[in-house]
């Protein structure tokens, strides 16, 4: 397996798929996943020729479960180890919800400062800010994001299924067609990590305001989200980041949830394949 360890010793495992010459496409996951939760958009760019990275966050999957750094901040220097390490050039960044924060960290300090990023892509993301306060009220109030806390410490595995097998794919919604392995992979990918790095990750994807981060960034940007979203309401995510982004397209679907992509990959990914070869 191939890792990068970083300046404070975590060692970050990625993958990187793919003809060295191709455009390279790198995919930031959310919460408390993994790499592996890219599964259904690596395979369908590589097909499409494209060379495609994915790294575990620290405390996350096959990464090392260091007891430090898990803020908007390491995610985003992590990130940047790899891109460093694989001196990878007119990239596309893809981030799903708190990979979302993760990248607009990234190409905001790192990526456009060193001509390292061509695009990117916002999928149902964190930023700006998700908590409530007095410069954002409509945000989602912080008891919410303690009672995650609460559930996390008194019994993860169980917090997991049941984020899994609600609100996470919209499985909970009359009708549904509900997929159990679906459900044990999203509970997989989280088990395989550190309580400690999730229980503090809340933090750093609820309480990390990123709106400096969205106007620094000048590069073409898709913000796409589902209007079902439950767990990142859309109008206090996509609809502002694309307000405070230079260069947005946004794109909003009736109906998705906030696991779109596994869920609808057959009409996500032709998406992100337009935007990306425009």
């Amino acid at each position: 397996m191939a890792f990068v360890t970083t300046d404070d010793g975590a060692e970050i495992f990625y993958k990187d798929w793919g003809n060295r010459d191709a455009q390279p496409i790198m995919f930031h996951h959310g919460w408390p996943l993994s790499a592996d939760d890219w599964d259904a958009q690596m395979l369908f760019f590589l097909a499409k020729g494209y060379r495609v990275i994915a790294n575990d966050r620290r405390g996350h999957g096959r990464s090392s479960q260091i007891a430090t750094g898990h803020d908007m901040d390491h995610y985003a220097s992590d990130a940047n180890a790899v891109v460093e390490h694989l001196d990878l050039r007119n990239a596309i960044h893809v981030g799903h919800s708190t990979g979302g924060g993760q990248v607009a960290r990234y190409v905001a300090q790192y990526g456009e400062p060193q001509g390292r990023v061509a695009k990117a892509v916002l999928v149902s993301s964190v930023p700006p800010l998700m908590v409530q306060t007095e410069s954002n009220p409509e945000g989602t109030p912080i008891s919410v994001f303690d009672g995650f806390r609460d559930a996390l410490a008194a019994n993860r595995a169980e917090f997991y299924q049941a984020v899994a097998a609600g609100p996470f794919y919209g499985f909970n919604r009359p009708g549904a067609t509900v997929s159990e392995p679906v459900i044990a992979n999203w509970w997989r990918q989280g088990m395989m990590g550190s309580a400690l790095a999730h229980y503090e990750g809340i933090k750093a994807f609820s309480e990390t305001d990123q709106t400096h981060d969205l106007k620094a960034i000048s590069v073409p940007v898709l913000v796409t989200q589902g209007d079902d979203d439950q767990v990142v309401p859309y109008k206090d995510a996509s609809v502002k980041q694309a307000e405070l982004l230079r260069n947005a397209t946004l794109k909003i679907y009736e109906g998705y949830p906030h696991g779109m992509l596994t869920t609808h990959a057959d009409v996500i990914n032709p998406d992100l394949l337009a935007f990306i070869q425009q």
